[in-house]
């Protein structure tokens, strides 16, 4: 881990116990404000102006940053300066003038509704017996059902828990068929789980005190975590992430299926039936419209191909 200037590392401390960023979100800001001080390790950070951060940014890019990670980078020490700005160490922001490479923005890669199908249903495959792949199924079932997040997935309990210094952050209601979320920005939501999904969580909370540990009552997030890995504890994102692709090789998927693009399926296949992007918008959590809109252009697509199959004036080669 990086040491950065105290300055530097008393706004990282104001990320993680004011605003509640995530590890990740934070370990992300650190690297980004260790690539402004490699780009000028004799200044200050408080004597930086607005032409060092552009020979950062042209630094940066020279050795290989792509556009999204340079925009990441300018939106943490665009975010540094204005913190420090409020503690009356700095008149103006230094970053407030620089903009970066825009990045193209590419399609979600979203399954179509036959290979989620597919995916779901393990054509060929014997119904899922063992805790393991009871488990899996009702993971799933749980990412396409109700759009989530791998790190909302993980983080969800079997049933709302509190007690001692545990308290509950996400988890299921399978009475009300919902999930309770807290997503990015720490921001609740409610989504719904399909009939497909409480089936499947209901066969493997069956089975889940088998993967339990003997000395689970010891700890509170154990014995509250809804999917459990194989050695007992929480399940980890990248088990889930191996787990799917495994499934979706022995279902004979011809793409690779990670956890987001059940998310993305989901985004795409509510759109196409409903044509609702508000409702989308809740259900996915995004904050901002815009972000949803991206999966009006997928929409697109689906039409444009019906279009071109369908309409006697296409120009569609037969």
């Amino acid at each position: 881990m990086h040491a950065l200037p105290a300055a530097m590392e008393q706004w990282l401390l104001h990320l993680q116990a004011n605003r509640r960023y995530s590890p990740h979100t934070l370990a992300g800001y650190r690297q980004d404000l260790w690539h402004l001080i490699q780009c000028h390790p004799e200044t200050t950070p408080d004597d930086l102006t607005e032409s060092h951060i552009r020979h950062a940014i042209a630094r940066l890019h020279s050795q290989g940053l792509q556009p999204r990670s340079l925009a990441r980078a300018l939106a943490a020490w665009r975010g540094f300066y204005q913190w420090r700005a409020t503690t009356g160490a700095l008149e103006c922001n230094p970053v407030a003038g620089v903009r970066g490479p825009k990045a193209a923005r590419g399609l979600p890669k979203a399954l179509s509704v036959e290979q989620a199908q597919v995916l779901l249903d393990r054509p060929n495959l014997p119904e899922p017996n063992t805790p393991i792949e009871c488990r899996d199924q009702a993971m799933f079932e749980i990412l396409y059902s109700s759009g989530l997040r791998l790190a909302e997935l993980v983080t969800l309990d079997w049933r709302y828990s509190r007690h001692d210094q545990y308290q509950s952050q996400s988890w299921i209601q399978l009475a009300e068929r919902e999930a309770i979320v807290k997503g990015k920005g720490s921001k609740t939501r409610s989504v719904a789980l399909g009939s497909k999904a409480i089936a499947a969580t209901e066969r493997w909370l069956a089975m889940r005190d088998q993967l339990l540990p003997a000395r689970a009552a010891d700890d509170p997030d154990t014995t509250a975590a809804l999917f459990l890995g194989a050695r007992g504890k929480r399940i980890s994102p990248r088990v889930v992430q191996l787990q799917l692709n495994k499934l979706a090789t022995l279902v004979g998927l011809p793409v690779h299926v990670h956890p987001h693009s059940l998310r993305h399926s989901f985004a795409t296949h509510m759109l196409q039936s409903s044509q609702d992007l508000r409702a989308v918008q809740e259900m996915l959590g995004h904050a901002n419209i815009s972000t949803t809109q991206i999966y009006t252009r997928l929409d697109f697509q689906h039409l444009a191909a019906v279009y071109d199959q369908a309409h006697p004036r296409a120009n569609r080669k037969r």
